[in-house]
């Protein structure tokens, strides 16, 4: 089964709305020429960001998709500074980041939080990015198959095959977030290619191939084409590349 690359841009806490306006203009003249039927490519604002976003790109006709970096598991209500699935389908969001290490580890996002996100998202028609990968000590244990999984399978759990085959699968290592520090393209394959055998055992083969499973971590335009050159791994879920428009377009061409 071909699977669509997918090259998504997670912003953090970074750019005004003025910044992300020029950011994103930036961006989609720096695509002009991409073939985004080869290689999607999605921005992930802030929230207060994301109206202007949707305006630049609606005006411009882009194939940029527009993402969330986290969406309220609540439907509405009295959760003050939540942002619901519905607020973010009427601005055009297609996906939103869920269960990425720093709501984790910030803010104590679990898995029953995460799974709730998921199934949030997808009752809204929004594609879930959900976000899995181990802390260093786990990876110096050699515990850091079993805790990726542990997080993959909460994330999951209660979905039909046909609900996890909307959702992408971004295995970002904890200790390569913004390090410099860089999971070998063979690192980042063991992982991901037990993600896409635990589908199958979770689901069915057909949703294990059907999923899409990023990796994550200081990614740059110079290491993409190696790490996505392994089987398993169908893109990348990117941070501080991405605040630059010619270093996230080099990545996304170098994806092709």
């Amino acid at each position: 089964m071909t699977r669509t690359p997918l090259i998504a841009g997670n912003w953090k806490m970074n750019k005004t709305h003025l910044e992300a306006q020029a950011l994103v203009e930036d961006l989609n003249d720096a695509l002009t020429d991409h073939d985004f039927d080869a290689v999607d490519v999605a921005v992930l604002p802030p929230f207060v960001d994301i109206r202007t976003v949707q305006t630049v790109l609606d005006a411009a006709k882009s194939s940029i998709g527009l993402g969330a970096q986290d969406i309220s598991q609540h439907e509405s209500g009295a959760y003050t500074g939540e942002v619901s699935a519905a607020m973010l389908k009427a601005l055009n969001v297609t996906f939103a980041a869920i269960g990425h290490s720093e709501r984790r580890q910030y803010h104590g996002e679990d898995e029953a939080i995460t799974n709730a996100k998921v199934k949030a998202a997808l009752g809204a028609g929004i594609t879930p990015i959900l976000c899995v990968g181990e802390p260093l000590e786990e990876r110096r244990a050699g515990k850091h198959v079993e805790y990726t999984l542990a997080q993959l399978e909460g994330g999951l759990s209660g979905l039909s095959a046909a609900e996890a085959k909307q959702v992408v699968v971004a295995y970002e290592p904890v200790w390569a977030i913004g390090t410099g520090e860089v999971a070998t393209p063979e690192d980042a394959q063991e992982v991901c290619g037990a993600i896409r055998d635990t589908l199958a055992s979770l689901f069915d083969t057909d949703t294990a191939q059907a999923v899409r499973v990023l990796y994550g971590g200081s990614v740059k335009s110079s290491n993409v084409a190696d790490i996505m050159a392994k089987d398993d791994i169908d893109g990348a879920l990117v941070g501080g590349a991405s605040l630059k428009a010619d270093e996230f377009a080099a990545l996304a061409g170098n994806a092709a």
